[in-house]
Formats: C-alpha cells, structure tokens, sequence
C-alpha cells in the first residue's frame, strides 16, 4: 500500500503543510474513522448531515499519522499533522493518481451493467500465476472507491485490475482519465441506471466513455448492438459473443455440473460456475491473458483456482441436501433472464426460481418485469416464486408458462420454500440487492 511522506503529498495536491510534519510517513489511507489502524492518513468528508473534520483528532489518537483538512471546514488544530487542501476527495483522486504512475502497473479496467466483478475475478483468477496482481476489493469501484483502491497498491504491483460503476454520464469518463487503464472490458449493457440515463442506448454511451482514458485494446459484449455505433472507429476493439462473427466465437457450451465448458476459437475451455452469460465474462478473462502472453493450456489451469466473490452465482448446500443458488447481489432484466437461462440448463428433478424486484427501472419498471415473466415460456423451470411489489408483473406474465405464486412477504417465500427442499431440487435467487434475498437463503441452509 501507499507509503509516502507528507511532503510528497503535499506536494502532489499542492497543499500546506507545517515543516516540522514534512517527514512524518503515512501507511495507507482512510476515509472512515472508525477503521483507523497504525499509520495511515485519514481523510474526512464533508458531507450533507456529517462533516467528518470532527474525527480528526479521534483519528489521530487512535493511530493515524496525519489527516487532511479542507480549508472550507474551519481552522484546522495547528498542533497535528494535518494537510490542509481546497478539497479533500479531488486531493484523494489527485496524490492516488501520482503514486499509481509512480508504481506504473499494468492497468485493467472493467465495467459494464452486469458481471463486473465476477470478470474482474476471472481476469485474476488467469493471471495471478503469472504476475503480481491487485483487483479492486468489493464495491469500490466509484470516485471515491477507485482512489482507495490504487492507495492499496504495493510497490511491486505488476497488474492493476479496476472495477469501474457508474450511475449517469461522466463517472466513467472520470475514472478512466484518472487511471489511464491500458487495456479495458465492456461485459454488457442492462438496464441498470435507466432512470438516470433515459435508455439502454443511453446505458451504451456511458459504459463507452471507459475508452477515454484507455491506451490499448478494448475487449467487449461483440452481439451488443448498442456497442457497434461507438466502437466502429475504434481499430483496437475485440468483439466476443455467441455469434460467428465475433473475433472471439464462443460456441458448444454446455453446463457439466458445476462447470461449464465451452469452445472459443477452436479452444476447449472449462470453468468452475454456471451459467451462459459467465461463459461470455470468462472469454473477456481469457482474451486478455492472451493478449498477456499466457496459453491456452495456462489459462484453463488457472481458471481451476477461480474463486468467484459471494453471491454471484454461488452455490450453496440448502436443507434436505438442496441446492441453493445465490445470485441475489444485484440484478437487471438482462441478468434476469440470463438466470432463466442458467437453471434452464441445470440437469436436476425440481427447478425453482425466486424472484424479487429490479430497481431503477424508471417509467419502463412493469414492461421490463413482464418481459421477464414472458421469458419462461419453454424452459424446463418447474415453479416461479416471486415477491415485492414490482415482482408481481413477473408473477402474472409467467402464469401461462409455469407454476408461479406471489408472495407478500420474504417470509412467507420461506416457509413455502422449506417443505419443498430436497436433494433433487434447485432453488435459485434473483434480485436486486435492495431486496435482500439473502434473508430467504440463510433461513434454508
């Protein structure tokens, strides 16, 4: 992680800063104090109801070495090594972007409207064995997130992997400028942020801004129309999907219990999750260790060791020997019906899916939930739950498909659930995080 004098920061966000502090050194940064550990600089917020410049010298006493301090915020204590800044989140952003080049990885950024962060866990999962990597940790993949994410870098960091979110225009712009990423993904376009964004085209021009900080190849959902207006001028953009004529065709997937294998470019590739759309997520891992120099022999053996963060697509052993499925961190209707999908090609006797409602869908939210429901048509899905109020128009447009129930509360989806339970069954989540569908989970395990 950073470990820097305050005179190099100083320098860096064109601060002031007493001489006697110039040589003190700080490990680390933080942003809350609660999470204060020997050695880093805290740097308070000012925010609409808290103005964390009253946890300086908590901070200080409970081990950080120095803080910032925004000159809008009152006299700093002149007795502490303090920083003082025009604004303490853009001096953030400003001294993580210098010691990011001093530190020179190479850098990967990731985004898109669903599996940014299994990608990311895929691309490290490929590379790990090969270099020293650090992805982005959780969520921290916004203005705030992504500097944190670059002050936890060590020195000898050789790769970079960068989630980068976004609600409305300019976000990824600002971080693709601020990490100058020399090689970025693009895994799809949902529905996320519709109603900030207007459209999914909307949704397409948002993701794309990744590209203005980029220098180097563009990796991204080829059988996305949206994409193809904005990357005909782009020479370095790699189309991947399921269609022939993508550069990387993925073709022959199958689902063998629980992996799935499938065939790019005249290459077998075995992976240990489920799920059609994961097949996509790991091309965009494997064209990248390509264009790293790693085999094809290299990749399928480092993907033996993926380890995917929790709930996206996780399984989990359930009462009676079932099988629970937690796929409930977020969801879109494009990820929705890739979840169809996904049990659709389950082989087991019972096939549920429990669904939730999609957030942030705007004036659209009952055709999007409808279409949903409509998906089921033809799939080998046995009963379709659903709960929350937005749910209920998947419930009523899947009723000519399959069986389906509403329920007006996450308990009572459980205690329906739990008789039902046994090791010939599936049981899978989905819904936005809001919805909190692991409650239901973890009353079944």
């Amino acid at each position: 992680m950073i470990n820097r004098t305050l005179k190099w920061i100083s320098d860096h966000v064109n601060g002031t800063l007493k001489a006697a502090f110039e040589n003190v050194q700080i490990s680390g940064v933080s942003i809350d104090s609660r999470n204060i550990y020997e050695g880093v600089l805290f740097i308070p917020f000012k925010g609409e109801h808290v103005d964390g410049h009253r946890y300086v010298e908590d901070a200080i006493q409970k081990g950080a070495h120095a803080a910032l301090w925004q000159r809008d915020a009152g006299e700093a204590p002149e007795h502490l090594p303090i920083i003082i800044v025009d604004d303490t989140l853009t001096a953030l952003q400003t001294f993580s972007k210098a010691y990011l080049m001093e530190v020179a990885p190479k850098v990967i950024a990731v985004t898109g409207s669903n599996g940014k962060t299994t990608t990311k866990d895929m691309i490290e999962a490929v590379l790990a064995p090969h270099f020293k990597v650090k992805k982005t940790e959780g969520n921290y993949n916004n203005e705030i997130g992504l500097p944190l994410t670059l002050c936890q870098l060590d020195e000898d960091t050789e790769i970079s992997i960068l989630e980068m979110g976004m609600s409305g225009f300019g976000e990824i712009s600002f971080l693709s400028t601020l990490a100058e990423p020399h090689i970025a993904a693009i895994t799809n376009i949902g529905e996320s942020h519709m109603r900030d964004l207007g459209s999914r085209e909307g949704i397409a021009k948002a993701k794309y801004e990744i590209v203005d900080g980029l220098n180097g190849p563009l990796f991204y959902d080829g059988d996305e129309p949206l994409l193809q207006p904005f990357v005909q001028s782009n020479k370095d953009a790699h189309r991947i999907g399921f269609s022939e004529d993508n550069e990387y065709y993925i073709h022959d997937l199958k689902t063998i219990e629980n992996e799935i294998e499938f065939t790019v470019n005249n290459n077998i590739y075995k992976v240990p999750t489920i799920g059609s759309h994961n097949a996509r997520n790991a091309t965009i891992a494997i064209a990248i260790a390509k264009h790293l120099g790693i085999s094809d022999a290299q990749i399928n053996e480092n993907f033996a060791r993926l380890k995917l963060t929790g709930m996206r697509m996780e399984q989990l052993k359930g009462m009676n020997g079932a099988t629970l499925i937690n796929d409930a961190y977020n969801a879109s209707p494009t990820s929705m019906k890739a979840a169809i999908d996904t049990i659709d090609q389950m082989h087991c006797q019972t096939k549920v899916i429990v669904f939730s409602d999609v957030l942030e869908l705007g004036e659209d939210e009952k055709m999007y939930h409808e279409a949903v429901g409509r998906y089921i048509e033809g799939k080998a899905i046995d009963y379709v739950f659903t709960t929350g109020e937005a749910a209920k128009y998947i419930h009523e447009a899947a009723k000519p498909f399959v069986n389906t129930m509403h329920f007006d509360s996450k308990k009572a989806v459980t205690k329906h659930l739990k008789p039902m339970l046994n090791d010939k069954t599936t049981v899978l989540f989905k819904a936005s995080r809001g919805m909190k569908l692991e409650t239901i989970i973890n009353e079944l395990l």
